[in-house]
């Protein structure tokens, strides 16, 4: 121990100079001062850029609010005018019964969602998308994408959505529809939905009418008549009283009194009966006679016609009485048979066949008046060769007319006049 204090006693250290440390202070201390001022030099200047900064956007807010408070218009294309008149065009009116068009942009099976340019997207029950009684919205023809006018008839308060309808608007469009068809006095078909005591229910453009029993010409009942259509005309039509009474003895008489004799039809098979065929013509059940069917012989009937045919019949009687009605294809044959072999041919002529008929009954009619103006030259009248009534002439014998010229029944079809009955 003793020889170790020894040597740490033997070191010498040289004295430390206060001028060494002064330069060493100096040394360390001047770079400081300097970054120091470097430092503060920069912050002043980023405050300048800044500060003047603030006093460009302030000078230029001062300006733009003395623009528009002394010329707010200036260097603007889109007017108050044009403001107003765009807010006017946007403006949407949510009140009950306003009409508004929309566009159906999603649907499902309880309705659809309808876009028309409100806050929110509209909605139509399916019970509201047609005047007929439709399961899905395709029955009503209601897809995405189709653009249809409807009326607003009430809101949903929970999100504040507005409920449209169609059926609203069909419903106004069907009872001014049968207000024209009472005005033209014109016959519709009806189809028969139900009944009760006093009468029958049915449906004419879409709407529910009431036919009371004593203005059915039919003797059917109720149930026989159920999901049937039959000729209706109307007798009175309010929709302020929700009122549609029709009449189906109207309509008959009025088919009934355009059934002239000699005229073509078309009517559908019916039913079909050991001697002839029933066939409704607009209503009327009239009776085919299995002799009236063909100038050959039809042994069975429904080798020619079936129930559900559709097909063309003279009328060649009709009592208003009884309600009866003969038809007859006979008369419309082009040449005898033409009925069982061709009927499409027979269907084609129809009309021209029908009207070489009404020729020949006319001729017959004014041969007829001929044999009675023979015996009665005073009634003053003349048989041309057309065979129409006219006047006599100053010229004309007084002893009476000559008819030995008149000409025979037109028999051009070859056959005559026994076969054509």
């Amino acid at each position: 121990m003793a020889s170790l204090a020894q040597q740490f006693a033997g070191l010498r250290c040289p004295p430390i100079s206060i001028s060494r440390l002064t330069e060493r202070a100096a040394t360390f201390s001047k770079p400081k001062r300097a970054a120091n001022f470097v430092v503060t030099a920069k912050a002043v200047a980023i405050s300048n850029a800044q500060t003047k900064e603030r006093e460009k956007l302030k000078q230029l807010f001062e300006e733009a609010y003395e623009r528009c408070r002394t010329a707010p218009m200036e260097g603007v294309s889109f007017t108050v005018e044009d403001f107003h008149s765009a807010l006017d065009a946007y403006d949407f009116n949510a009140e009950i019964g306003t009409r508004v068009k929309g566009t159906v942009f999603m649907t499902d099976n309880n309705g659809a969602l309808v876009d028309i340019t409100a806050k929110s997207s509209a909605y139509l029950p399916v019970q509201e998308a047609s005047i007929h009684r439709i399961k899905r919205l395709e029955e009503a023809g209601i897809v995405p994408g189709m653009r249809e006018e409807f009326v607003i008839i009430g809101e949903n308060e929970a999100d504040d959505s507005l409920i449209l309808s169609l059926r609203s608007i069909q419903y106004e469009l069907a009872w001014e529809r049968c207000r024209q068809l009472q005005a033209e006095d014109v016959i519709v078909k009806g189809k028969v939905v139900g009944g009760n005591k006093g009468g029958l229910v049915a449906v004419v453009e879409g709407l529910r009418g009431f036919v009371p029993f004593s203005q059915i010409s039919s003797k059917s009942t109720a149930e026989e008549l159920l999901d049937k259509e039959f000729p209706l005309k109307f007798v009175d039509v309010d929709e302020e009283q929700s009122r549609l009474i029709l009449s189906n003895r109207k309509a008959m008489a009025d088919s009934q009194a355009q059934l002239g004799i000699g005229s073509v039809v078309t009517g559908t098979v019916q039913s079909l009966k050991p001697y002839g065929a029933f066939i409704d013509i607009g209503g009327i059940n009239g009776l085919l006679h299995v002799s009236q069917i063909s100038h050959d012989r039809v042994s069975d009937i429904a080798t020619v016609l079936q129930p559900g045919d559709t097909l063309k019949v003279m009328i060649l009687s009709h009592d208003r009485e009884r309600g009866r009605v003969s038809l007859s294809t006979k008369k419309l044959e082009p040449t005898p048979g033409d009925m069982i072999r061709n009927p499409k041919l027979v269907f084609e002529k129809a009309e021209e066949m029908a009207q070489t008929f009404r020729q020949r009954i006319a001729q017959a009619e004014a041969m007829a008046r001929a044999d009675m103006l023979r015996f009665q030259p005073e009634s003053g009248l003349t048989l041309s060769s057309d065979g129409i009534l006219s006047p006599l002439n100053s010229d004309l014998p007084a002893e009476g007319l000559d008819l030995s010229d008149v000409p025979p029944a037109d028999k051009s079809d070859g056959t005559s006049e026994k076969e054509s009955d």
